[in-house]
């Protein structure tokens, strides 16, 4: 990772999973002089191919890749078991969420999960084929035999971390560069620990507390909108700054009409944190949906995810923005409806 940031600018675009992040704004943020994220989250490895081919041909620029992470730690099958039980309970406690919009609750555990197991390994050996510039991990460091192999990709590695500890653990595990995601960012958070309490340290306090801890550059996650939080985030030591929420309504995205039209509407007067849709903490516009049954969420993804799919789908399709994950950072009042090359020479 370059001292003076991944792109010719200092701003980097969030590996949104789930459609935002098309090759189309990943081109035209790198095109722009940003650097772009494609998100491999969520993607078979045939489709990361088919996404990887579209965005080289929209742009020679550089760019990078992010995967989902299982977790490291096996779980004993008592674990296992309650776990499955929790899950179960709160399937029967959506029934009627789903039944509302004439869908259907989707199997927790899938015989294939693009982001585990064998799934996992072959989009690995995608990236390895034609390596992108850099690699970035989400939600867990890889084991070694992992590890070993996006190291022998040569991509630049990056690893998401949301504490002090998670940071000083990918320095210690040989990773290049850290994602420094703070309290303010939208979507999930990268929490190694998916049952853990989601810290609360704000982007500015975090990079501060990792800055004395670790040598690593840093990009800067949450709480990016307009260029006077940018040049604070710079000025505490982080190499660029990255968005997400600022990128979802420009027309190079692939966020749902749905989506883009509730990061607009008045009615939604802020955000929160919450299990409700996927099992993982997530910032969200609030909604009754996330505050009615986020206390019940089991700390169980990706099962709570593939249960609530479908309803997603089927929530997006209706224009439902009460059950659909309206993923959004505190300044989502900020995303405006214009090109991408706007935004990012618009804030630095």
């Amino acid at each position: 990772m370059r001292a003076e940031g991944p792109g010719s600018l200092p701003v980097v675009a969030a590996p949104m999973a789930g459609g935002p992040s098309s090759p189309a704004l990943v081109a035209a943020v790198t095109e722009a002089g940003g650097y772009g994220y494609l998100a491999g989250g969520y993607l078979t490895a045939e489709k990361l191919d088919a996404q990887l081919a579209e965005l080289r041909e929209r742009t020679t620029g550089r760019f990078g890749v992010n995967l989902f992470l299982p977790p490291t730690r096996p779980r004993t099958d008592r674990e296992e078991q309650r776990r499955d039980a929790a899950v179960d309970t709160y399937a029967r406690r959506l029934t009627p969420e789903a039944a509302a919009l004439g869908a259907e609750l989707g199997n927790p555990r899938p015989a294939e999960d693009p982001d585990s197991g064998d799934a996992l390994d072959e989009k690995i050996a995608v990236l390895a084929q034609d390596p992108p510039d850099a690699i970035s991990v989400t939600f867990a460091l890889p084991d070694p035999t992992r590890l070993a192999a996006l190291r022998a990709t040569g991509a630049t590695l990056v690893a998401t971390v949301t504490s002090v500890q998670e940071a000083r653990s990918a320095a210690e595990a040989g990773f290049d560069g850290l994602c420094v995601q703070g309290a303010e960012a939208g979507g999930h958070r990268g929490t190694h620990d998916e049952a853990a309490t989601p810290n609360e340290t704000d982007t500015l306090d975090l990079l501060a507390a990792i800055r004395r801890a670790t040598t690593l550059p840093m990009i800067a996650a949450g709480g990016i909108a307009d260029t006077a939080t940018a040049r604070r985030a710079l000025e505490a030591g982080a190499v660029a700054v990255q968005l997400g929420t600022a990128l979802l309504r420009c027309p190079e995205a692939g966020t749902s009409t749905t989506h883009r039209e509730a990061l607009a509407d008045p009615s939604f007067s802020g955000t929160l944190v919450t299990r409700a849709y996927t099992g993982r903490p997530a910032r969200a516009l609030t909604t009754r949906f996330a505050v009615e049954h986020g206390p019940a969420a089991p700390a169980a993804y990706p099962e709570v995810h593939h249960l609530t799919r479908p309803m997603r789908t089927a929530a997006a399709a209706a224009g439902d923005t009460d059950r659909l994950h309206l993923w959004a950072g505190i300044h989502f009042r900020k995303a405006a409806a214009i090109p991408v090359a706007d935004v990012v020479r618009g804030l630095v």
